[in-house]
């Protein structure tokens, strides 16, 4: 993915992350009873940019927050 793009998109996720009101660790935790292993820091470093996004973590993210696909890639 183009860096430029996976910052967006993990400003977007923390956007919405934020705005649902949960933390990094809050999100990360809930990420992980869904299967996904994933740590604070390593979602930490996608809402950055600093680590590419993968598919099932992008569908967990759609399911967690109840939003669109199109919502998450704004």
């Amino acid at each position: 993915m183009n860096a430029e793009y996976e910052k967006r998109v993990g400003n977007r996720i923390r956007t919405i992350r934020e705005a649902s009101g949960m933390t990094q660790e809050q999100l990360s935790a809930r990420l992980q009873v869904e299967g996904c292993d994933i740590t604070r820091s390593a979602l930490a470093k996608m809402e950055v940019g600093q680590r590419h996004i993968y598919l099932d973590e992008i569908k967990l993210l759609k399911e967690i927050f109840q939003v669109s696909f199109d919502e998450l890639f704004l």
